[in-house]
């Protein structure tokens, strides 16, 4: 069944309308007869979306039971059985509900497209994996729902939901976006102007080069050679001498001129060599591109000239720098040997700055090297032919010559035919004028017949120079063209030594620098995917680049064999034998590469299970003694309740319970901090995000604290939170209890932030706070860091209860739940513990707008409800 269409509506924020857009286009289809379902879509609260949705069939969403929570997911089963023409899928980049068919909303999508169900579905730019980074500098959002760019760039049509941030900023202010009450917050936080306008570049530049993507593909397709400038690209073309910095920051100004464009420097590095070449000087270049925003590369091409422009065009340039000539020579300049004469001449449509530079004129002409072409041994034929002619009619017009003269000068002819043509064209023209000699100008004159035998050997020694003279050209032309090869292999192997030795080589740096050194279409890299070999599991594609990854192995135009389960594939021409060398060349960087991937993945586990042992023995040592003593008491008490012979009054009765009760809400504290502490290290912890209010959870946090001893003091319009009640009850309870212990003669308070609104924002987002205070002795700032490492006390004293993981699980749920914990020090002494949560966006987990911070197919933790004491010495013993 062939693979159904995907149509993808990117916007650059929440509220650009982006589901609004789409479920319009699901009502346009349906107006043309087409069968169209609802499979998932949100209206976020927003009445003109919720609108759209009436009049279309809706599938009902699956529902998933979890941690006492049932949520909403689409049901993919059920989509299929309908099998409608397309299906709208809201929120590509959204992680499913653990338990659901698949981890992530793409690849539910996959699979209806692989059913043959056309799909429409939106994601914003920062879901896109390789702008995460981008994303969080500008907004300062850690963004935990992604998705592959590889998977968006799939997508048959993309759609740029765009409006003006202005326009963003008044549909929030009137209420479209958020409610009232979030609307000051949101304007003043991710909804600023400047990360709206960032985010909308970044959205347009993405989408650009897309569409740049799609219009090569397509001039490729149709072989269309000419440049259309739909965008300004700068080629720079560098010999390898010191004048390429020069170039490279003029194209840089002209560039500046322009918006989105781009700068690419390509060095051509010809088979017959650059004898003024330095590779230090093109390194220093290189890094000057890269540190302009430009990308540098390497080209392989017997005529430079040819092989810019041939590169100009294959990147759809619209101009070309160059620098003038360095040949001195009057004549090299007036006939054009020099590149940039030629680029000029032959650039057609793509304009050509020739750039002046103090080098230029000033330098030598390069040595040419003795390469016999095609041209030149068809030019050594026609020599062949006509030379000995012209030189016997020359020999015609003198009154009288003698034998030696005619041979002398027959044999100036052939050896000008040896320079020019080489060995086989020298032959025929030494043949020929043999013939001429014996026939004009040897007794008798006018037959073939040779009367002397001395004019017989000075025949044949004439034969034989001329074949010798010949002889001697080609090889020294044939060892001077091998001679250039091996020097410009040498080169390119450098670089890649230069990469690898410095750490910068990727497999897929390697694949790219491979399509500009053999003027390839396409690499890639493919493994065999069965253990046994290509035979039993196929191949798998390891990485690519180019326009699009060529066959695989069997079928491919080059392949090159690093090992047996391993092969590197070219596609654009045949290679030549003599190319094979630095093929290998390639592909042995590219198995270096692999293996040094392999070592760094074992690096990280081995790394990974060392510090899982040590926080193992790091726990048994800690708990050797704590787990102990609540034991010991438990085993005191039923002891003495177990005695038959001893008679207790009911008021030591009451005791005796009391100390079971207690040590066993110790114990139970402490396991539970440890399964905690342990599920946070080796990070299977995910929150289970939902709207909670701050008074929800604060009374069974404090459960078991005596009356008084903690003071509550929350406004009464603090908004909800979006948070996992289980996790932030942990929290505060450990909190809590730590204060009591550390701060046993200090009142400790509660209070939230006036309004219920943080100064801070979290992920772009508002947040909520509450600061949990104490006025103990506090803790010196060098210090603050490493309270909330697990395993610490007070001054690290060993005598302290407790195994010091109260404060590590608390950080480690907060941060789990998108939050943070941060300590200040109280005005007066003390310790301020404030908690940080983003604002709930009125939607459980997970919605458009807000991230869970954690894999969706991580295993959750339950729910514990500490009951702290204030006796108790599991909690934390965090420096305090």
């Amino acid at each position: 069944m062939a693979r159904a269409t995907l149509r993808i509506f990117l916007g650059a924020a929440p509220g650009v309308g982006k589901t609004y857009a789409m479920l319009a286009e699901a009502h346009r289809l349906r107006g043309r007869g087409e069968d169209v379902v609802v499979a998932f879509a949100m209206d976020h609260g927003r009445s003109d979306t919720r609108a759209l949705l009436d009049g279309l069939e809706v599938i009902p969403p699956h529902t998933i039971a979890y941690r006492d929570t049932s949520f909403e997911e689409m049901d993919v089963d059920a989509v299929l059985a309908r099998k409608p023409r397309t299906a709208v899928v809201d929120e590509y980049a959204h992680s499913n509900i653990p338990g659901s068919r698949n981890a992530k909303r793409w690849q539910d999508v996959e699979e209806l497209l692989d059913a043959g169900i056309n799909v429409l579905s939106t994601v914003n730019v920062q879901h896109l994996a390789s702008l995460g980074d981008v994303v969080s500098a500008i907004t300062d959002v850690r963004q935990a729902e992604t998705v592959p760019d590889d998977v968006v760039r799939r997508a048959d049509q993309i759609h740029l939901v765009d409006i003006s941030p202005e326009l963003l900023r008044q549909r929030l202010g009137d209420g479209k976006i958020y409610s009232a009450d979030k609307i000051d917050a949101a304007l003043s936080n991710y909804f600023r102007m400047g990360n709206l306008t960032a985010l909308r570049e970044l959205a347009l530049l993405w989408l650009a080069d897309r569409v740049d993507e799609g219009l090569a593909k397509y001039r490729s397709e149709q072989g269309i050679e000419a440049s259309w400038p739909a965008r300004e690209r700068i080629v720079v073309g560098l010999t390898g001498g010191p004048e390429g910095e020069v170039l490279v920051r003029r194209a840089a100004r002209i560039l500046k001129r322009v918006n989105g464009g781009d700068l690419l420097a390509v060095h051509v590095r010809a088979a017959d060599g650059v004898a003024s070449e330095s590779p230090q000087a093109l390194e220093s270049q290189r890094l000057l591109v890269r540190d302009l925003g430009g990308s540098y590369h390497t080209v392989a091409g017997e005529d430079p000239a040819k092989a810019l422009l041939d590169f100009a065009r294959s990147v759809n340039a619209t101009q070309i720098v160059v620098g003038i000539s360095r040949r001195r020579s009057l004549v090299s300049r007036l006939t054009g040997r020099g590149i940039g004469n030629r680029v000029v001449r032959d650039s057609g449509d793509i304009d050509v700055h020739m750039v002046s530079h103090p080098l230029g004129g000033r330098g030598v002409d390069r040595p040419r090297q003795r390469d016999l072409g095609r041209t030149r041994v068809i030019v050594g034929f026609a020599m062949a032919v006509v030379l000995p002619v012209l030189l016997q009619l020359l020999l015609a017009a003198s009154p009288s010559h003698s034998i030696a003269t005619a041979v002398l000068l027959q044999l100036t002819g052939s050896v000008a035919v040896a320079l020019v043509g080489g060995l086989w064209p020298a032959l025929l023209g030494a043949l020929w004028s043999s013939l001429l000699v014996n026939f004009f100008s040897i007794p008798p004159v006018g037959t073939l017949t040779i009367s002397d035998p001395e004019n017989i050997l000075a025949l044949l020694v004439f034969v034989g120079v001329s074949a010798a003279v010949a002889a001697v050209v080609d090889v020294s032309a044939r060892r001077s063209k091998e001679a250039a090869r091996a020097r410009a292999e040498a080169t390119t192997l450098g670089d890649l030594t230069r990469g690898a030795s410095s750490a910068e080589d990727t497999v897929e740096g390697l694949l790219k620098q491979a399509l500009d050194v053999f003027q390839m279409r396409g690499a890639a890299l493919y493994r065999a995917a069965g253990s046994t070999g290509a035979a039993a599991g196929g191949w798998r594609l390891v990485a690519k680049a180019g326009e699009a990854a060529p066959v695989p192995p069997d079928g491919g135009e080059n392949t090159e064999q690093i090992d047996a389960g391993t092969r590197l594939v070219l596609s654009g021409r045949i290679l030549p034998a003599s190319d094979r060398r630095l093929l290998s060349a390639f592909g042995a960087h590219l198995s270096a590469q692999l293996e040094r991937r392999q070592l760094a993945a074992s690096r990280r586990e081995v790394m990974r299970l060392a510090e899982s042992n040590t926080m193992r023995t790091s726990i048994l040592r800690a708990v050797s003694h704590d787990l102990r003593t609540p034991l010991a008491g438990i085993k005191l008490a039923v002891g003495g309740l177990r005695q038959s012979n001893v008679h207790y009054t009911h008021e030591e009765e009451q005791e005796l319970l009391a100390t079971i009760e207690e040590c066993s809400d110790r114990l139970d504290v402490l396991v539970g901090n440890l399964l905690d502490m342990s599920r946070i290290t080796s990070d299977s912890v995910n929150a289970l995000i939902r709207p909670v209010r701050w008074y929800e959870v604060i009374p069974t946090a404090l459960h078991g604290i005596p009356p008084g001893r903690v003071r509550v003091d929350l406004p009464g319009n603090m908004p909800e939170i979006d948070a996992d009640a289980g996790m932030l009850e942990r929290v505060i309870a450990n909190i809590v209890e730590n204060a009591i212990k550390y701060a046993p003669d200090s009142d400790i308070v509660l209070v939230g932030a006036a309004g219920g609104f943080s100064s801070s924002t979290l992920d772009g987002r508002p947040s909520g706070e509450l600061r949990i205070i104490d006025h103990g002795q506090g803790v010196p700032a060098e210090s603050v860091v490493r309270m909330f490492q697990p395993f610490q006390r007070l001054n690290d004293v060993p005598s302290t209860t407790g195994v010091g993981l109260g404060l590590a699980v608390a950080k480690g749920f907060t941060e789990a739940m998108g939050g943070t914990l941060t300590a200040e020090e109280t005005p007066g002494g003390g310790l301020t513990m404030a908690i940080r949560l983003p604002l709930s966006t009125g939607v459980a987990f997970p919605p458009e707008e807000a991230q869970a911070p954690m894999e969706a197919q991580s295993v959750l933790l339950e729910r514990r409800h500490t009951p702290p004491s204030g006796s108790s010495d599991s909690t934390s013993g965090e420096a305090r």
